[in-house]
């Protein structure tokens, strides 16, 4: 894809009593276009994504009103990845040399649910009844399956909680900033078997911008920019099993996110092993773990031997979620695509200051999976 990042914005995850979700997206959009140099009125188009906000774009009463294009979407917690998708193919089309795409939410305590009526999303009550319509149950359940067939300890889960919170405690803008030693994460009370307490993220406040332009014109902007490689897209073929799934297929086929990292690789004429720093979805332990497989960067069964190894960590050959996360920082879904991207560009500029990885990673990655089986993946380089 000849497009290239040139400003990137963030509103830190947490809990901001007073905030409300629509601040928080002027603010974040206002710090990349800080960051590209540039100003609301030089933007030709505009995307915005939120659960909890009906209408993102009222943004403009805020920014200016200039009349330019400003398209709204939701697809759970992939919106990010496609708010840029459809950033980037408007600007492919020549609706302009210049964008922005806004993620932002505001979710209230508690576990993410897909709520009381189920009519609406095409499953009936019967499904939220069995609990399979509350995250934390339904992703215990595709865990401990996942751990039976391949091998994976409950002393991975422990590890990989404890890389997240190490890394977080190391980001300036992260919600969690406290280390969490191995035996406080082992010995947490049990949420949903074999998940515990600090293996969840938690649903929480936040904002995120990026700056795009077409590649050709980015050198006007940025000495830095970041180039958009590939951004694919997919939705669930039938025999995967995913969130909101009524049944079990009875045969086997890759889900969205394989199918996602296969396309994204090939459109960025790169391998996995090209990859010097990723982000990908990690909603609790067992999601990171499962996703290291499906994105190409082991083969399932090998996160054992990874993670012990401490292949992922910052130092490691394959750091991952680099700024702890989304257990670290929480998850307000509209963001948390852009939050990814906007980390990986920090570590692909060199400015993520004490969790930088070393070496001068060139190649980035980022990785989101939402309902109702959705996946999008970027691949980013300098």
């Amino acid at each position: 894809m000849d497009i290239a990042i040139i400003g990137i914005g963030l509103f830190a995850f947490g809990r901001h009593d007073g905030v409300s979700a629509i601040e928080m997206g002027v603010a974040a959009a206002r710090s990349a276009l800080k960051d590209a140099g540039l100003e609301w009125k030089d933007m030709d188009l505009a995307c915005a994504g939120s659960l909890e906000v009906l209408q993102p774009d009222t943004m403009n009463k805020h920014l200016g009103l200039t009349g330019i294009p400003f398209t709204t979407l939701y697809n759970g917690c992939a919106t990010g990845g496609n708010l840029m998708l459809t950033t980037a193919n408007a600007l492919a089309a020549g609706v302009g040399d210049v964008g922005i795409a806004i993620g932002l939410d505001k979710h209230p305590r508690g576990a993410f649910s897909v709520g009381d009526t189920l009519e609406s999303i095409g499953l009936g009550q019967w499904y939220g009844e069995t609990g399979l319509a509350l995250n934390p149950q339904f992703f215990a359940m595709k865990t401990q399956r996942y751990m039976h067939d391949h091998g994976i300890s409950h002393e991975t889960l422990h590890r990989t909680a404890v890389k997240a919170f190490k890394n977080g405690s190391l980001t300036e803008t992260a919600w969690r900033r406290k280390a969490i030693d191995y035996d406080e994460i082992a010995n947490a009370p049990m949420v949903c078997d074999p998940l515990r307490k600090f293996h969840f993220c938690n649903p929480s406040e936040g904002a995120a911008a990026v700056v795009m332009c077409r590649a050709e014109v980015a050198k006007r902007y940025t000495t830095h920019p970041i180039y958009l490689r590939a951004d694919v897209f997919k939705t669930q073929t039938y025999g995967s099993f995913e969130t909101l799934s009524p049944a079990t297929p009875v045969r086997d086929a890759p889900g969205p996110v394989v199918r996602a990292s296969q396309a994204a690789y090939e459109t960025a004429g790169i391998g996995p092993e090209d990859v010097d720093v990723a982000q990908v979805q990690d909603t609790e332990v067992g999601h990171e773990i499962m996703h290291m497989a499906e994105n190409g960067f082991c083969k399932d069964g090998e996160q054992e031997a990874w993670i012990a190894d401490g292949a992922t960590e910052i130092g490691g050959r394959l750091p991952i979620n680099t700024d702890g996360g989304l257990l670290a920082n929480g998850e307000p879904i509209g963001a948390s695509g852009i939050r990814q991207v906007y980390e990986v560009c920090l570590q692909l500029r060199g400015d993520a200051g004490a969790h930088q990885v070393p070496n001068s990673p060139k190649v980035g990655y980022t990785q989101v999976y939402g309902f109702p089986g959705v996946s999008c993946v970027t691949v980013l380089s300098t």
